[in-house]
């Protein structure tokens, strides 16, 4: 079986002081079959080439958003990238059919604690369900949506010496992805993909 494409594309604001995202995307880009893209760097003046874009999608199998959490939602640039790019006729609509099939996953750092990040906790919601809007996106235009990786307590990262630790769980996922050893459905399932990286993924291609 050849091996999937994954597209990530990157969206962070201020990357100067970014401990977390840094790593994770340098890494990003040391995998086969991983196109990295930094939003910020391509588009600094937000001038989005919608016809690029919508071929790196349909180039790809596999479309990862990876993003500190802003206010419980994407940096501003990645919200502008979707209402551009997944335009009618495209990602949705009778014609809209270009992203069936493909998968999208969420890769994203908070900078709170994840008791944070519960029902009863100080956010009053868990990451998954802050993430809905995308969710829906997804259902929407086709795409298969897994749960997000979430790296809590990134403020706190380095200090705590994770960094290495984080980064080398996402060359897990992307490596699995791209070799198609992640179980999708389990995957869309939970809560977050983190703690069950060893239920989901697979020795061989599935």
């Amino acid at each position: 079986m050849t091996d999937k494409k994954i597209l990530v594309l990157y969206a962070h604001p201020s990357q100067r002081r970014s401990e977390v995202n840094q790593p994770l995307f340098k890494m990003a880009k040391s995998i086969p079959n991983v196109t990295c893209v930094d939003l910020y760097a391509e588009y600094p003046t937000y001038d989005i080439d919608i016809d690029k874009e919508q071929q790196r999608l349909v180039d790809h199998d596999v479309i990862v958003f990876q993003f500190p959490l802003y206010w419980y939602s994407t940096p501003s640039i990645l919200k502008e990238w979707q209402d551009l790019v997944l335009e009618y006729d495209f990602a949705y609509g009778e014609q809209g059919t270009a992203l069936h099939g493909k998968t999208l996953v969420c890769v994203i750092s908070a900078g709170g604690k994840a008791d944070a990040y519960q029902t009863d906790g100080y956010n009053h919601f868990t990451i998954r369900e802050l993430l809905q809007p995308i969710e829906q996106t997804a259902n929407l235009i086709g795409m298969k949506y897994l749960a997000p990786f979430a790296i809590f307590g990134s403020r706190t990262a380095l200090e705590e010496n994770r960094i290495d630790n984080h980064v080398e769980q996402y060359r897990q996922l992307l490596l699995a992805l791209s070799e198609n050893r992640v179980n999708l459905k389990k995957a869309s399932k939970v809560e977050k993909l983190n703690h069950y990286l060893s239920e989901l993924i697979a020795e061989r291609p599935l």
